[in-house]
């Protein structure tokens, strides 16, 4: 992944602001039986009966670990819903109130919302069907809640901006930065916690981390230098409780690529 970074020929991005940040239906689950991810991907393709604030789902599949801080199971699938403005009750009803078949135990339900300036893909976003060699990288990250302001202005300056560089050179596929805004159900099992998700699309082969990637995109967007600089101030606010590769089941997402700011 390293190397010089240069616009692509479609380098137009579409960047989410805190004007149009999105809101985000998602479900950490675990599917136990050989039905239970057709179901889940049944459910993802008929988005469109969420009415029309509805942008899409995506539904992915655990891979392989990539960091792990925490002694607990690794769940198996986790599903993004997309909405403007707010997730309808009727959403929340199908998705989280409802009993859910026998299969699938729920694990957690939140809404997150899209972090401003940190939420970047192609406007012109299709998925990462034509890239087989990317795998979905989720990040799960708990900011101490002191730190959660300052956190979300490193993100809006720094990587953010970086991370749009990346996504225009066709370095990763997108750079989605999500915040929880509020936990709708979570398994009293379930023994680790965060309040950030990052999904970006990844060559999961050989993969070290962002890096060397970031640095050179970092020296481009701050002042105050690359990688070591930036994310030492990152390294005190917040752990990452667990780094996953997976696999895209579903990407109906295409339309969240078309609600954003443009970028060129």
């Amino acid at each position: 992944m390293v190397g010089s970074i240069h616009p692509s020929d479609w380098s137009h991005l579409a960047r989410i602001e805190p004007d149009n940040r999105l809101v985000v239906l998602a479900r950490t689950i675990q599917a136990r039986g050989p039905g239970s991810e057709t179901a889940l991907k049944d459910s993802a393709v008929k988005w469109a009966r969420f009415g029309e604030t509805c942008l899409g789902q995506a539904l992915y599949r655990h891979r392989s670990i990539f960091r792990n801080a925490v002694e607990v199971p690794v769940w198996s699938h986790l599903e993004l819903s997309y909405f403007r403005n707010i997730v309808p009750a009727d959403a929340i009803r199908d998705l989280v109130v409802k009993e859910q078949p026998a299969e699938m135990r729920l694990l957690r339900a939140e809404i997150l919302l899209t972090t401003p300036s940190a939420f970047i893909l192609p406007q012109d976003w299709q998925g990462s069907a034509g890239r087989p060699e990317w795998h979905a990288s989720l990040e799960y990250i708990d900011v101490q809640s002191a730190y959660l302001g300052e956190y979300r202005d490193i993100m809006r300056k720094y990587i953010g901006p970086a991370a749009a560089k990346l996504v225009r050179a066709n370095k990763i596929g997108t750079f989605r930065a999500m915040e929880t805004a509020a936990v709708l159900y979570r398994d009293p099992a379930l023994n680790i916690d965060w309040n950030q998700i990052h999904l970006c699309e990844v060559e999961a082969d050989g993969f070290t981390g962002f890096g060397p990637e970031f640095d050179a995109a970092l020296h481009e967007v701050s002042p105050d230098g690359g990688f070591t600089s930036v994310f030492a101030g990152l390294e005190r606010m917040r752990t990452i409780p667990r780094w996953t590769f997976n696999d895209p089941v579903v990407e109906a997402d295409a339309a969240v690529g078309r609600e954003g700011t443009a970028e060129s």
